[in-house]
C-alpha cells in the first residue's frame, strides 16, 4: 500500500529551476507525483505556486524522498512542529538530527515560524524556548562540537523550511553577473570590472568584504596591490594562513617570497632561509603587530592591516614552519575565528587558495556573495562541488588579477 504527502511550491520555481528539481528528485528516488495545483506568474517579477502530492510504496522511502524536496525548497502543505530533543552529553546530538544546508531556513516551533539564525551547512539546529534578549524563542546553528547537555536539538525534517536562493530574471546591477559558474573563456576584463563594481556597491551600503588569500598573491607580485586595497578601506578583514602571512613579511625584510626575488625573479644566496630568518624576526619581536610597532615592518598587507585595524586570521596547518605567533594552532579555534569573520561578511573574495576556499566557504550561508580566482578551474569546481554553489568563478593569473582589480577600484574612485 504506497504513502503520499503533499508539497508546496512557491517563487520564482520555474526559471530558476525548482520546480523540475524537484520533479527530478521524486522520480529518481522510485517515488510519483500529480500535480494538484498549478498557478503561473505570467509577469516578470510574479511569482509562481504548485502544490503537488508526493507517493512511494513505503514509508521511509517517501520520508527519503521529502527530506530531499526539503533541502531543494519545498515544504509540507500542513506543517507541524519540527521535532526537537536534549543532547544527551557534550558533543553527542540526538541521533536523526537534521543536518543543515547553507540556505536560508526556519523551523516551526509552537506553531510559528522561526528564523534560525547564523546558518551554515553541516551543522545543528539548536531552539532556545527562552530566546534570552530576544523577544521570544530563537533557533540557531551549533557545530557538532559545540554542542552541550540539554540543549534543544531539531531532529527529523517535520516542520523545516529551506528558502534556497533563486536565480535572478535578469542581469542588472553590479550583482547581476553573480550568477554562479566558472569559466577561461569569458572577458577576463569584463569579469574584474564586474567584480570591482560588486566591491564598490558592497562597500557603499556599508557591506563587509572579506578576502581569503594564498601565498600565491605574494609570489606572483600581486602582493602591493592587495596592500593598496587594504590600504584604501576595500578590505574588512582577511583571512589566510600561515605561509601567506609569512611571505608578505618576508617580502619587506629580504625583498623575496620563497627565497626569490619577485622582481629579477633570481634567487639569492641564502634566499631559502629568508622564510625561516622572517619567522625568527617576528617571533623575537612578539608577533607582526609589535613588529609594525618597532618599525621592523613597515609595508605590505599584513602592515596595512595594523596599520588600519583590519582583522586578519591566520589559520595553522600540520606543514608550517615557525609558525608566526600570531597563527592560531589550535584548529577547532581557527575554525571558530574563521566562521566569526564569514558571518560578518557580504561579499567574499577568494584568491588562489583551495583549502582555506573551502574552508571558508563551508562557514557562509548561501546568501553571501563569493567570487574564487584561480588559475586552477578544479579549485572554483570543488567549492561549488561542496556546497558553495553561489560562487562565481574566475579562471586566470592570480598576479594578473589583482593589480587590475586595484587599479578598477582605486583608478575609479579617485
Amino acid at each position: 500500500m504506497s504513502v503520499s504527502r503533499t508539497v508546496e511550491l512557491e517563487g520564482h520555481i520555474i526559471d530558476s529551476g525548482v520546480m523540475g528539481r524537484c520533479m527530478g528528485i521524486v522520480m529518481d528516488m522510485d517515488g510519483w507525483f500529480d500535480v494538484e495545483e498549478f498557478d503561473v506568474g505570467t509577469r516578470k517579477h510574479e511569482e509562481s505556486y504548485a502544490r503537488m502530492r508526493v507517493s512511494a510504496e513505503e514509508e521511509e522511502t517517501l520520508h527519503e524522498i521529502l527530506h530531499q524536496l526539503n533541502q531543494t525548497g519545498a515544504t509540507l502543505e500542513d506543517p507541524i512542529d519540527a521535532g526537537i530533543e536534549p543532547a544527551p552529553a557534550d558533543r553527542v546530538v540526538p541521533a536523526g538530527f537534521y543536518s543543515t544546508t547553507n540556505h536560508p531556513t526556519e523551523i516551526r516551533y509552537e506553531g510559528k515560524w522561526i528564523e534560525v539564525e547564523r546558518i551554515e551547512m553541516d551543522c545543528a539546529v539548536v531552539v532556545d524556548p527562552e530566546g534570552g534578549d530576544h523577544d521570544g524563542p530563537r533557533a540557531y546553528t551549533k557545530v557538532l562540537n559545540a554542542i552541550e547537555k540539554g540543549d534543544l536539538v531539531v531532529t527529523g525534517n517535520t516542520g523545516i523550511r529551506v528558502h534556497p536562493p533563486e536565480r535572478p530574471r535578469d542581469a542588472g546591477g553590479a550583482f547581476g553577473f553573480m550568477q554562479g559558474g566558472v569559466s577561461s573563456e569569458r572577458p577576463a576584463t569584463t569579469q574584474i570590472e564586474n567584480v570591482a563594481n560588486a566591491i564598490a556597491e558592497t562597500k557603499d551600503r556599508g557591506g563587509n568584504v572579506m578576502v581569503v588569500a594564498g601565498p600565491a598573491v605574494i609570489h606572483s607580485g600581486a602582493r602591493n596591490d592587495l596592500a593598496r586595497l587594504v590600504g584604501e578601506g576595500y578590505v574588512d578583514a582577511i583571512s589566510a594562513g600561515n605561509g601567506f602571512a609569512v611571505h608578505d613579511l618576508e617580502r619587506d625584510l629580504y625583498g623575496t617570497s620563497l627565497g626569490m626575488d619577485v622582481e629579477t625573479l633570481e634567487h639569492p644566496r641564502k634566499g631559502h632561509k629568508h622564510h625561516i630568518y622572517t619567522i625568527s624576526e617576528i617571533i623575537r619581536s612578539g608577533g607582526i603587530s609589535e613588529a609594525v610597532a618597532e618599525g621592523k615592518i613597515d609595508s605590505g598587507i599584513m602592515y596595512e592591516c595594523v596599520e588600519n585595524d583590519v582583522p586578519f586570521v591566520l589559520a595553522g596547518s600540520i606543514r608550517d614552519d615557525g609558525p608566526l605567533p600570531d597563527t592560531i594552532t589550535d584548529s577547532i579555534a581557527a575554525q571558530n575565528a574563521i566562521r566569526e569573520q564569514a558571518h560578518d561578511a557580504d561579499l567574499v573574495l577568494m584568491l588562489a587558495t583551495l583549502l582555506h576556499s573551502v574552508a571558508v566557504g563551508n562557514c557562509l550561508p548561501s546568501t553571501t556573495r563569493v567570487v574564487c580566482v584561480d588559475i586552477n578551474p578544479a579549485t572554483v569546481t570543488q567549492l561549488q562541488d561542496r556546497g558553495s554553489a553561489q560562487t562565481v568563478g574566475m579562471v586566470t593569473d592570480i598576479g594578473t588579477f589583482v593589480p587590475l582589480l586595484a587599479d578598477a577600484l582605486l583608478d575609479g574612485s579617485e
